[in-house]
């Protein structure tokens, strides 16, 4: 267990609307518990170049309703190595920091086993922060809701648009090689089509189900593609050439990451920084805090960044019904 009082945080890979919310419940809990709390800014960049600044009061007070990351975010290719890295450790016990607190995703995790296994006088803690939700062992990741919630406000308003013009809306999400943020957002704006690259798609049967809905008085489609198939314009086309319907397609991109952070978000936020402190003052050297049936745990590194994560079950089965409706 670390002897040295101070403790500190920092935000690793892509940014997620809630890291905001995080830091705020950072320094007010790191003060209750009479601990001095540090940010780093631009992530293990930042500890490598020692941008490392006691925190305040002042530092957080408005920013919980502010997507994205104040103390700023990173991916630090100079990391991989050693002396960098021996670096980035001096830096911590130059301000007395005997806690490091990291918000990002299984990369960054990897990263933060490799500080703890270089050193042994400072504990650490990741808390998953990824939209994506495609980190094993844990149902939740920080900053899934806020994007989920932000693709619906997307996919709605371009519902009114495709019925107006009678159009197929071909729609591309993020999520890397996972489909759950697709196929959440598919299942609950109502989309016709979801494809995943965990689910196997039939376009035949598709086009069999679609022609006969067409038959029946269906002018518009909607469909919502994963981004890591890389088929949003071939299906735009299949919709212009096999049922003869104008298609567009569209990439919403980053602004999935940004946006209000959703009351959900903002809670889970203050619940994984609050399990986070606790397990790292309770002598845990290095855990990541995870979301599962309803609770939270601490898991080993290695259950988290080395693992497949993978969608429950109960959304793949109704995932599985798409283009087999009939």
């Amino acid at each position: 267990m670390s002897t040295m009082k101070n403790i500190a945080i920092l935000c690793s890979g892509g940014d997620v609307s809630g890291m905001n919310a995080a830091l705020k419940r950072f320094v007010e809990y790191s003060k209750r518990k009479g601990m001095i709390p540090y940010f780093v800014k631009e992530g293990y960049e930042g500890l490598i170049d020692d941008r490392i600044t006691e925190a305040h009061y002042a530092d957080v007070a408005g920013i919980i309703s502010r997507g994205g990351t104040i103390i700023g975010t990173s991916r630090s290719k100079r990391f991989m190595e050693a002396h960098y890295r021996a670096e980035a450790i001096g830096n911590l016990r130059k301000y007395n920091i005997g806690y490091l607190v990291v918000l990002g995703g299984d990369g960054s995790f990897r990263g933060m086993q490799k500080l703890s296994d270089e050193c042994d006088d400072i504990n650490f803690c990741g808390i998953p922060s990824t939209i994506d939700n495609d980190i094993a062992g844990t149902e939740y990741s920080l900053g899934v809701d806020t994007a989920l919630n932000v693709i619906k406000f997307s996919i709605d308003s371009i519902r009114d648009t495709a019925s107006s013009f009678g159009r197929a809306f071909v729609i591309e999400t993020m999520g890397r090689e996972c489909g759950y943020l697709a196929l959440v957002s598919a299942l609950t704006s109502g989309a016709e089509m979801c494809l995943i690259p965990e689910i196997p798609y039939d376009l035949k049967a598709y086009e069999s189900l679609f022609k006969k809905q067409q038959k029946e008085g269906r002018h518009y489609f909607i469909s919502i593609v994963s981004e890591s198939l890389h088929k949003t314009k071939e299906i735009t086309e299949w919709y212009k050439e096999t049922l003869g319907v104008e298609a567009r397609f569209m990439v919403l991109g980053h602004i999935q990451r940004g946006g209000n952070p959703t009351v959900h978000d903002r809670l889970m936020a203050f619940h994984f920084v609050t399990h986070g402190i606790d397990a790292m003052l309770a002598g845990e050297k290095s855990s990541v805090i995870c979301y599962n049936d309803g609770g939270f745990d601490r898991k080993e590194i290695a259950d988290v960044s080395f693992k497949k994560a993978t969608i429950p079950d109960d959304l793949m089965q109704l995932g599985m019904e798409y283009g087999h409706l009939e």
